[in-house]
């Protein structure tokens, strides 16, 4: 088993359901004068196809103008009501609280909404770091982040380390970090538009090789 293990947060451990998300977008489409369809909210929300940023200016929107709108739009206690664990995760943080593994969060989710669903979940006690990305930290793939949740972890940055996530980016903080990368795939490499290559995909967390687990 890996010495420690950083997550990502939205679509690794927790997810929201899709009432809630789709209407945030109508909220959204009230402030930007657009509807966005069932497809578009899918594939901004969960970073389907590639970059959001790319995603957005394929749509005719400025990021700049989006991400703003977004959060406006956003409710954190009305998220963390309608946010929810993933079985596999829970599963996995309950493998890795019996092994005694340092776990960190390294999250691109707005503080204000992070804290809000962790503090909900009940979550915040099964972390031993809990970082946010912002413009001053960087944001993922840029190891920063990855560095600074090591930081607070109290690790090695040489020891034997992982990071799990649901996206490429996650993938490739890992990588450019020097740690192994887990990639869980929750919607497919067909929805998805592209393949993530990892060290370990899988599907489900419960589906990680024993020797992954294990010590």
């Amino acid at each position: 088993m890996y010495d420690f293990w950083l997550l990502d947060l939205d679509g690794t451990v927790v997810d929201v359901e899709p009432r809630y998300r789709h209407r945030v977008f109508e909220a959204v489409g009230d402030r930007l004068g657009r509807e966005f369809t069932h497809e578009e909210v899918e594939t901004l929300w969960h970073g389907l196809g590639g970059p959001r940023s790319e995603k957005l200016q394929a749509m005719g929107l400025d990021p700049g103008t989006f991400w703003p709108a977004l959060h406006e739009a956003e409710d954190p206690a009305a998220r963390a009501e309608a946010t929810f664990v993933h079985d596999d995760a829970a599963a996995l943080l309950d493998e890795l609280d019996r092994a005694g593994r340092p776990v960190g969060v390294v999250t691109h989710c707005a503080p204000f909404l992070a804290n809000h669903v962790v503090d909900h979940l009940d979550l915040r006690s099964r972390f031993d770091a809990f970082v946010t990305c912002s413009d001053d930290l960087g944001w993922k793939p840029d190891p920063e982040p990855v560095h600074h949740t090591m930081d607070r972890l109290g690790v090695d940055p040489a020891g034997d380390g992982v990071l799990a996530g649901d996206g490429s980016s996650d993938v490739g903080a890992a990588w450019n970090a020097g740690l192994d990368a887990v990639h869980v795939e929750r919607h497919g490499p067909e929805r998805r538009g592209q393949c993530v290559l990892a060290d370990h995909r899988v599907e489900r967390f419960t589906d990680l090789d024993d020797r992954v687990l294990r010590n």
